[in-house]
């Protein structure tokens, strides 16, 4: 027999791996991660410390989510030039000196950890003043330490000017993390975290000003007041609709149960002897919405001891409050500040303090869960319902029909069948029913507070007065023109305005723009509204109608947005309106420089304004009769003005501020802007206004003609264009578009009456 091999030896198990002391840079980093996670948490350690120093104004500056800069400046105690040094270092704090300290705590920092781990993960630069320091000091932090702040100088702090208080800049923020960085959302969402940080700090310290911008932007995002109350807070930073609904409740740990007003709940005060009562002493104030208001989810503000935390049992047990006095799926918003004696809080349970545990959490929880369920029921005896009805859309249903179900919705159907097999027993023979309702199936019935009531041959409110413009009277071929397709406005027979061939690259994202900022169901109420009239000639408003809807416009405003589309629709392309005799330059723009308030303010005299406008005007003429048809003789007569719309006729009294508005109102530097800015003050000629009331009879006797035959163009060639040629953009439902009436809710008023 073969021998066999002798099998291997199996290696040995492998041993333990060497246990190594990490480098004190890694260990930094890591604990840097646990407390830095993003710009949002970044900024929240900072604002801490700002309302730790006694600060009452906090601005705060965001570039790219808070990614590349993240500033905050505040006019608190600042930080003295001996603390620069060790300021970046970890465990370094003014907050306390032993661990029984923890027991009387009161700040919000205390381990001493925030600057460091930001110096970690970013370029930390700080900005200080003290009140009693001649000059600010700026220092540089790299990793903990002090760096220069140019290379090759000392590290030491630097004098530099300053206000008192201490600013606090943060840039590239985790640049020497990438997978962290990566991990970060978009800078528009790490800025609505900032946003969200800012205003939870701002309703519960209302003392203090907040501020957060971007940079660059003129205005802020979040701008409050110091010296307000929490609920101003709120109605600021929430709304007047929240903060209309809002109850509030008080209530501590020796005076029971407290509701209504709300009255003033200061911190727990500490006494030099350990009581064992006094330690579990509290109070709490809460600002809550009541069964008026409904969200889509629940905002929770919970602050203890001033600190920003988060309970998941405080949340539920709020939301449990509100069991059968809200909807399901609505969700309230509760503001809730509880003090406790420092000796029953551990703060020293999270890495970024943002949970606390605290004795008799479950009893607390309670008592204040019971004092809001006790508000709550106590209010929703009455209750206000408030809804918006639908911009455009289909038929609004009366209350309850939606959730009419079961018996209700059985006799509607058994109604309308009974009511559809009357009809056709009386048109069809019994033993024909079956199939004339296959073959004729039962129309809806419209319900009279459904149906659209108009026509063009009624009476407008333009029609009641008397006219004395013969053009003012609708010609019977109009009428019967209109008749054909009722609901739409009477449009001239007027040549269309075709849009215009043009290759500049500005003129096409101007007319890109345009067609981007649309809203499709204003689009429809213009494009299928009825006219009614003109109910304030010099407010510019108007009212149409539109299915079972009536609308107040701004038919200024909206002539300002068509005359601006209309003159990029033809660019290039204008007709003109020629001017005998053409009016001097000069001369029209000494007109207007002298009605104009304020000139002598600027440091010129009127005639340095004259001459710089007419300089301004004279050197461009040849590119605005090119592209604008606004020809300018080298005399400074204007020969002709642009046609944007057929059969309207622009009030020439504004043309002497057209002229001088194009000087420093068109941005003449860029391509793009300078067409914008120059078709916006061309539209702004064109909308129709008000004549000025003259002084001697035949003058005012010639406005009011000019008038009339003002208020004819804007029903019949303005309001005409608009539902052609108008792509209306979202903005003018701020404030230029406003429904006033809907016929379906009219009729449930009339009902009640």
């Amino acid at each position: 027999m073969a021998e066999t091999a002798p099998r291997s030896a199996s290696p040995p198990p492998p041993g333990p791996r060497p246990i190594r002391r990490l480098q004190e840079s890694v260990i930094n980093r890591i604990a840097a991660g646990e407390i830095i996670h993003r710009p949002a948490s970044a900024l929240k350690e900072l604002i801490e410390n700002s309302l730790d120093a006694g600060a009452t104004s906090i601005k705060i500056t965001v570039k790219d989510g808070g990614m590349k800069l993240l500033q905050i400046q505040d006019n608190g105690s600042g930080i003295r030039k001996d603390d620069l040094p060790i300021l970046a270092e970890r465990f370094t704090t003014s907050k306390l000196s032993t661990f029984s300290d923890l027991k009387r705590l009161t700040t919000y920092g205390f381990r001493g950890e925030a600057l460091a781990s930001i110096s970690y993960v970013s370029n930390l630069t700080v900005v200080t003043k003290t009140k009693t320091d001649t000059c600010a000091w700026k220092a540089v932090y790299a990793d903990g330490a002090l760096v220069p702040v140019k290379p090759g100088t000392s590290k030491d702090p630097k004098p530099c000017a300053g206000n008192d208080g201490t600013t606090i800049t943060v840039e590239n923020l985790f640049y020497n993390t990438p997978t962290r960085l990566s991990a970060l959302r978009g800078s528009s969402e790490e800025y609505t975290r900032i946003l969200d940080v800012v205003t939870k700090y701002a309703v519960h310290n209302p003392h203090v000003s907040f501020t957060c911008k971007k940079v660059g932007t003129p205005s802020p995002d979040v701008s409050t007041p110091s010296s307000s109350t929490t609920v101003q807070a709120i109605q600021l930073l929430y709304g007047q609709t929240l903060a209309k609904e809002l109850l509030n409740v008080s209530v501590s740990s020796d005076k029971g149960k407290g509701k209504g007003k709300a009255r003033a709940t200061s911190p727990i005060q500490l006494s030099d002897d350990d009581n064992d009562e006094d330690a579990e002493a509290w109070n709490a104030e809460a600002h809550f919405t009541n069964a008026n208001y409904q969200a889509k989810k629940m905002v929770l503000l919970l602050f203890i001891n001033h600190r920003l935390v988060e309970s998941s049992r405080i949340k539920k047990a709020l939301e449990a409050a509100y069991n059968g006095v809200l909807a399901k799926g609505a969700s309230p918003f509760v503001y809730l500040s509880l003090h406790i004696d420092p000796r029953s809080v551990d703060v020293n349970v999270h890495p970024t303090k943002k949970e606390v545990h605290f004795l008799n959490e479950d009893a607390i929880i309670e008592r204040i869960a019971d004092a809001m369920q006790e508000a709550l029921i106590g209010q929703s005896h009455s209750r206000t319902f408030e809804y918006q009805t639908l911009l455009t859309g289909g038929i609004a249903e009366p209350p309850g029909t939606l959730k009419a179900k079961g018996k209700r919705k059985a006799q509607s159907e058994d109604a309308d069948e009974d009511e559809g097999a009357a009809e056709d027993s009386q048109d069809n023979p019994p033993e024909g029913e079956a199939a004339a309702a296959a073959s004729h199936p039962t129309k809806r019935k419209v319900y009279s507070h459904h149906k659209v009531r108009t026509s063009l041959k009624d009476r407008t409110l333009d029609s009641m007065f008397p006219v004395a413009h013969p053009s003012q009277r609708p010609s019977k071929e109009s009428e019967a023109d209109g008749a054909a397709s009722p609901g739409t406005p009477p449009v001239l027979r007027t040549q269309e305005i075709k849009e215009s061939q043009c290759f500049l690259k500005s003129v096409r994202d101007l007319r890109a723009a345009v067609v981007k900022a649309r809203h499709h169901q204003l689009s429809e109420i213009l494009a299928k509204h009825t006219f009614v009239g003109v109910v304030d000639a010099p407010r510019c408003l108007s009212l149409v109608q539109h299915n079972t809807r009536l609308y107040l416009l701004n038919h200024g405003a909206l002539a300002a947005e068509l005359f601006y589309q209309l003159g990029l629709r033809q660019f290039g392309n204008f007709s003109r309106i020629r001017l005998d005799p053409p009016p001097n330059l000069r001369t029209l723009v000494s007109l207007a420089v002298d009605a104009e308030e304020g000139v002598e303010e600027s440091g010129f005299s009127k005639d340095e304004v004259v001459e710089q406008i007419v300089e301004i005007v004279m050197a461009r003429r040849d590119m605005l009769q090119e592209y604008f048809n606004l020809a300018i003789s080298e005399e400074g007569l204007v020969e002709t003005l642009p046609m944007l719309l057929r059969d309207y006729t622009p009030n020439l009294d504004k043309l002497p501020l057209f002229l001088m508005r194009l000087g420093p109102q068109v941005d003449w530097t860029a391509e793009q802007e300078c067409f914008g800015t120059f078709l916006r003050e061309l539209a702004f000629f064109y909308v129709p206004e008000p004549l000025l009331p003259e002084c001697d009879a035949d003058a005012r006797d010639q406005a009011q003609d000019a008038q009339k035959a003002m208020l004819w163009q804007i029903q019949h060639v303005l309001f005409p264009a608009m539902a052609r040629y108008l792509v209306p953009p979202k903005s003018l439902l701020d404030r230029d578009v406003v429904q006033v009436a809907d016929l379906p809710d009219l009729y449930r008023v009339f009902e009640r009456c």
